[in-house]
């Protein structure tokens, strides 16, 4: 246990670190930019290392939840691990993220904390981030595009469709398929499956604000386009 905690406290340094030399490097762009560059890089390489694990490495998260984990599960547990803790002290010191957010960060800390202390489920952790993270390079490239003058464009439409997609069918679709081989599965600890509930409980609250964007936005967009058309019309007619 000693060794898991030099580990996450080195994760966490190596993060806290690299935040520092973007700021110190890249300081025109803001303490947010540098930031959600490192959130970028955490999400591909957390969606890369759990993609090996979960189709290369072993075993298959539906079918073996609630063994025991791997050194290499547990070495991309303390990785993202590390990664939450920075990224829930700069979201509450600098107070950028909702009670959702905030919640989110909150349940995996202490769900991989709890999947390390236990030495099983490694797997479904590992499943749950790959879920979670694999939307990540898009949800930044949208703030980026936001930020840099270019999300008013076919490029942000096509990143925002994407997003969405891609959040309904890993979060609802293949979470509820994940969250039902745990269930019914007797090999995972009650307190494990009772996590599992709550993250999917929670993705659910993620896609109900995300409808609610995604309805606000199509309106906008079609608005848009009913206007180019009557446009093009009236030019047409003239």
């Amino acid at each position: 246990m000693s060794l898991l905690v030099v580990g996450v406290a080195a994760c966490l340094a190596g993060w806290v670190a690299l935040y520092s030399l973007l700021c110190h490097t890249n300081g025109s762009r803001g303490c947010e930019w540098n930031c959600r560059l490192v959130t970028l890089l955490h999400g591909i390489m957390a969606v890369s290392v759990t993609a090996y694990i979960g189709y290369v490495d072993g075993p298959w998260p539906f079918t073996y939840p609630g063994t025991k984990n791997t050194p290499l599960q547990i070495s991309a547990m303390v990785l993202s691990l590390g990664y939450f803790l920075f990224d829930m002290g700069w979201c509450v010191y600098f107070q950028t993220e909702g009670l959702v957010m905030l919640a989110h960060h909150t349940m995996s800390i202490l769900g991989i904390l709890l999947t390390l202390w236990l030495g099983e489920s490694g797997i479904e952790s590992c499943a749950v981030i790959f879920g979670s993270e694999i939307t990540n390079p898009l949800l930044q490239a949208r703030w980026f595009l936001k930020h840099s003058g270019h999300y008013d464009t076919f490029l942000g439409d096509l990143v925002d469709v994407l997003f969405v997609l891609l959040f309904v069918f890993m979060r609802v679709f293949v979470g509820g398929a994940m969250l039902y081989c745990e269930l019914v599965s007797p090999r995972p600890k009650l307190v494990i499956k009772c996590g599992g509930v709550a993250m999917y409980v929670l993705s659910w609250v993620f896609v109900a604000d995300i409808a609610r964007f995604a309805g606000r936005k199509g309106s906008v967009r079609y608005r848009y386009w009913r206007r180019r058309a009557l446009q093009t019309q009236d030019n047409k007619a003239e």
